[in-house]
């Protein structure tokens, strides 16, 4: 029996093309970005679940914040929602406090762009070192911390985990 003509050159056109998918992939190449250089950026550390990540901070969507920060301001950056929360403690704090983090690269829920939550301690409280979201969570449950949406997001991608 014979195969119709279309048939037989399609499946040979999709052989074609899975050939050159096949060398393209083995060639390791990609997308290309230009040459790597070195750059040296100041790196913070953070908590995240009670072990100590490493981020960097690249953009803000707040100007204030980007001139202190001396990072660059974006204003779109603001416009996204759903993100996951970087906390960062203001006035008294803990010896040590870094911010706290409420995801990390491999989560299902990681971004590099965080929503920036400011936690406070009420007055009379003893402050202590935060080291995870959930910790946050007890202690504010406890009445002893305060936390407010900054409404200010920031672009802090985590380049070490742990």
């Amino acid at each position: 029996m014979e195969m119709p003509r279309k048939l037989v050159l399609g499946a040979m056109g999709v052989a074609v093309a899975l050939s050159a998918v096949a060398a393209y992939a083995g060639t390791g190449m990609g997308p290309v970005m230009g040459p790597a250089t070195t750059l040296a950026r100041p790196a913070f550390h953070g908590y995240y679940d009670g072990h100590k990540d490493t981020y960097l901070n690249t953009d803000v969507s707040s100007k204030t914040e980007a001139k202190a920060m001396h990072v660059n301001y974006s204003a779109t950056i603001g416009r996204v929602k759903g993100l996951p929360e970087i906390y960062l403690v203001e006035g008294k704090a803990a010896g040590g406090q870094l911010a706290i983090f409420g995801s990390e690269p491999g989560e299902p829920d990681y971004s590099p762009l965080w929503s920036e939550t400011i936690l406070t301690w009420k007055p009379g409280a003893t402050p202590v070192v935060i080291k995870s979201d959930t910790q946050i969570d007890k202690i504010e449950k406890s009445g002893k911390l305060t936390e407010r949406d900054a409404h200010v997001v920031l672009n802090c991608p985590i380049i070490k985990v742990g």
